[in-house]
């Protein structure tokens, strides 16, 4: 079986290659990936190279296939797994396998599994952590978002509060209680409304803020204030640029009270500063924001550690039951976690996106790995399609669904977008 995949030779230095796969072995299982959503540690990988945690290779002598939030479906299983999986399932994969306490994972580590290829090979690690799993859901593309969902899932159950007298930890964001998600109408940010909203622990309310206000705007349509009022949430949107003093603005879209729970989704001084300010007793502040500055601070009122109990959690990727939560969620219809994605391509763009990923606004770039196409912004389809049809097409069907990426489109794109 020939495959056609984006492989890292080190630093900077990913190539397109069709090569032929190993036949697989009776532990392994053959697959065919359908989409993958592009990850900046995609990005972080091919800076680093070798020096890279997970890669575990000579690059140079054993490259490996690149991506990790993928969606496709099961052609062979090998007989060891044949009484778990058949061929014909649409699968997703949690790539933290944890193998014997290896970072390995799919995507960084292995020479035929990576999320930015036609077929793979699915090694017996994968299926031996349970981290091959199934998705029931009708678009790929929300099965490869699973993996970026999965994340905020893990933030939510890695929140925690106490009991006066009691050392307990009750995990999750307060039931009933307010939350604050600063920062907060970019892709994961909406996600994390999307969440609070319909997810198992509602809070009564939830206040979201962003100096963007056509972000806010634009979060606002997506999931509007009377959607969570049928789900017994107030929410909230706020632009906090022109306030004089936001924690006093924020904390009197709360009765007067400091909040039980605070996300910050960036890595901005302030911004953590300002979340610190917000919390109540027992209040839990989340740090949501990956910084690339290892050197990355803020102040924190330690006198409210110590007499108010105030705790800070921080974590950096879900595992495999947040997964299964996200899978099931998304299959559910109870989330969509389609306004991440910003951009749609082909497997021919996967390299000049990958290494200039910090550099191309928006959110989620998706990736239909069989298919030759540019890498072009949602907001950018009508103008495409002045002069392409296909565009023309594709921005008519956006338009029908809140110009975002929906399960037509991928079934018009799969159809009538050229084969790589």
């Amino acid at each position: 079986m020939k495959t056609k995949a984006v492989r890292l030779y080190g630093v900077m230095d990913l190539r397109l290659e069709e090569f032929e796969l190993p036949e697989p072995k009776d532990d392994e299982i053959l697959a065919r990936v359908v989409s993958d959503s592009i990850c900046m540690s995609s990005h972080k990988l091919a800076m680093q190279g070798e020096a890279h945690k997970r890669v575990r290779h000579d690059l140079k002598k054993n490259p490996v296939m690149i991506g990790h939030e993928f969606c496709g479906v099961i052609e062979k299983v090998g007989k060891k797994w044949a009484h778990k999986y058949r061929e014909g399932d649409k699968f997703a994969i949690q790539p933290a396998l944890n193998y014997k306490g290896t970072l390995w994972a799919p995507g960084y580590s292995y020479e035929y599994i990576g999320g930015d290829a036609t077929y793979v090979i699915i090694p017996n690690e994968v299926m031996e952590m349970d981290c091959l799993l199934p998705y029931t859901g009708e678009a790929f593309f929300l099965g490869s978002l699973a993996e970026p969902v999965s994340c905020i899932v893990g933030a939510y159950h890695a929140q925690y509060h106490t009991h006066p007298g009691s050392y307990h930890h009750e995990m999750g964001v307060k039931e009933g209680g307010s939350l604050a998600l600063l920062a907060a109408a970019g892709p994961m940010g909406l996600c994390a409304i999307d969440y609070a909203i319909h997810g198992p622990r509602r809070p009564r309310r939830v206040v979201v803020t962003d100096i963007d206000q056509r972000r806010l705007d634009r979060a606002k349509e997506l999931i509007p204030v009377e959607e969570a009022r049928k789900e017994g949430v107030d929410l909230l949107y706020v632009n906090t640029s022109g306030a004089e003093d936001p924690a006093d603005l924020l904390k009197g879209l709360n009765d007067g009270q400091p909040y039980d729970d605070v996300f910050v989704f960036a890595p901005v001084r302030a911004v953590v500063e300002l979340g610190d300010r917000l919390l109540g007793p027992d209040g839990c502040l989340n740090f949501f924001a990956g910084p690339t500055d290892p050197e990355f601070k803020a102040e924190l009122n330690f006198y409210k550690v110590h007499y108010e109990g105030h705790h800070l959690v921080g974590t950096s990727g879900g595992n495999t039951d947040d997964m299964r939560e996200a899978l099931a969620l998304i299959s559910e219809g109870r989330l969509n976690p389609a306004a991440m994605i910003t951009h749609v391509g082909g497997l021919n763009a996967v390299i000049d996106t990958t290494l200039n990923l910090d550099k191309i606004p928006g959110g989620k770039k998706l990736i239909y790995t069989h298919k030759r196409l540019d890498l072009v912004a949602i907001e950018d389809f009508e103008e495409r399609g002045k002069s392409d049809p296909f565009y023309a097409e594709l921005a008519k069907i956006c338009a029908r669904h809140h110009n975002l990426w929906n399960k037509e489109a991928e079934d018009y794109l799969l159809a009538h977008a050229p084969d790589i």
